[in-house]
């Protein structure tokens, strides 16, 4: 098997010039994923359909090589497979039918794995096609990001309508996320079992919660679902991405157990240069300056680079690369970072 040097890096050791990847790197900003895109039908329609989604996860290796592949999905297949509704419209994003306490009491999990059996298929395929010295991520929403959008039915500025649901319902809300942590953590635990090397939960919506709610509502469920996903697999590395925590990042290893953190564009690289003398970190380029380009793009790779390049690091963007970087950009970006010294 080659060598996996994400993997490397997970364990704690440093590599250089360090190992690249991207999150959303089968996407939008592809010409080729466009066309598969196309065939599809709809988003919903690629995410389980795995011949198409294993060609548009391989796509970006097979174009960049980059060290790690993620399968293509999205986090909201887990409140579908729950057996709520979700499409996805051009320019409004995903839409569900908001649910409320009495819709939270009528969860059903016993059709859960039935539901993403095409995901996990997906991955076995993946492991077999990709070269072995990639490393494949699992991933999945996590529980107060994947809430936000079951309570309000759709993503909004702050994420208002759940944190406001949070606080006058906490019981009802405590129920939700307590379905979504366990479901969540066993839908990891299928995709290790499936061949996924190392897995990240997304918490995209982290930043928008006080110091007390993101104790119980972010850090408390990923906790728990750290420790389930241990119980079966030990030594497989979990990815932690609590977006726009900001001071919060701190502790979030710590208390919920996951082995690196990713960070955002907004975490200063002394933050950063900190938070790696516990282990990994992961990140943390601007994504317009990937769409901005020329010294724009240099200066951000090379001030990341020089400040990470003496401990655990995989370099990163600080979100999900957006559909109107250009591709030549990806480029210049991955030659900067490889001919590092």
């Amino acid at each position: 098997m080659g060598q996996r040097k994400i993997l490397d890096v997970l364990r704690g050791e440093t590599v250089f010039p360090p190992p690249v990847w991207m999150m959303r790197q089968a996407g939008r900003y592809l010409p080729e994923y466009r066309e598969v895109r196309k065939q599809a039908g709809s988003f919903l329609d690629l995410c389980y359909n795995p011949d198409l989604a294993v060609e548009v996860t391989l796509q970006p290796i097979r174009r960049f090589g980059f060290d790690a592949s993620i399968l293509f999905s999205d986090i909201l297949v887990v409140p579908h497979a729950l057996g709520r509704d979700l499409r996805f419209e051009e320019g409004r994003g995903p839409l569900l039918t908001p649910i409320d306490a009495s819709g939270i009491a009528k969860l059903e999990t016993s059709g859960f794995h039935d539901h993403l059996a095409p995901v996990y298929e997906t991955v076995r395929r993946l492991r077999r096609e990709l070269p072995d010295e990639t490393t494949l991520l699992g991933f999945c929403g996590a529980p107060w990001t994947v809430a936000t959008y079951m309570i309000a039915g759709h993503g909004t500025p702050d994420q208002a309508p759940a944190r406001m649901f949070a606080l006058e319902q906490p019981e009802a809300f405590s129920a939700l996320i307590d379905c979504l942590a366990d479901c969540s953590a066993d839908y990891l635990i299928r995709q290790i079992d499936a061949g996924a090397d190392a897995v990240q939960i997304f918490d995209s919506w982290a930043g928008v919660l006080d110091e007390l709610s993101f104790e119980r509502w972010c850090v408390k469920p990923v906790a728990r679902m750290v420790a389930k996903v241990r119980e079966k697999h030990p030594d497989t590395p979990i990815i932690g991405f609590p977006k726009g925590a900001g001071a919060l990042y701190a502790g979030y290893r710590r208390e919920t157990g996951v082995t690196a953190l990713g960070l955002d564009w907004t975490v200063p690289l002394g933050t950063a240069r900190r938070l790696q003398a516990e282990g990994a970190v992961q990140g943390n380029l601007d994504p317009l300056r990937l769409i901005a380009g020329g010294e724009a793009l240099h200066e951000g790779v090379d001030a990341i680079v020089e400040a990470l390049r003496h401990g655990p690091f995989i370099f990163n963007l600080g979100h999900g690369i957006t559909p109107k970087t250009p591709v030549e950009h990806v480029e210049a970006m991955l030659k900067r970072i490889r001919e590092a010294e």
